[in-house]
């Protein structure tokens, strides 16, 4: 398999894998009144998975 053809399956994993984790029945999970760190769980949730997604395309396009 071609290098090229093998990190564009990986980020479109992620793609959907990110979709899948902004979509509605996970997101009402962490839809609860509560602080995490002074942050509002959604959004405590919202920031580490945004932060999660970027570290992994990072690492997939760096990886050699």
């Amino acid at each position: 398999m071609d290098k090229f053809e093998s990190k564009g399956q990986r980020l479109m994993a992620l793609a959907l894998l990110g979709w899948i984790l902004f979509n509605y029945p996970i997101l009402a999970l962490f839809n609860r009144s509560g602080m995490l760190f002074g942050i509002p769980i959604l959004y405590a949730y919202l920031f580490a998975v945004w932060g999660l997604l970027i570290a992994l395309m990072a690492w997939v396009v760096e990886k050699r």
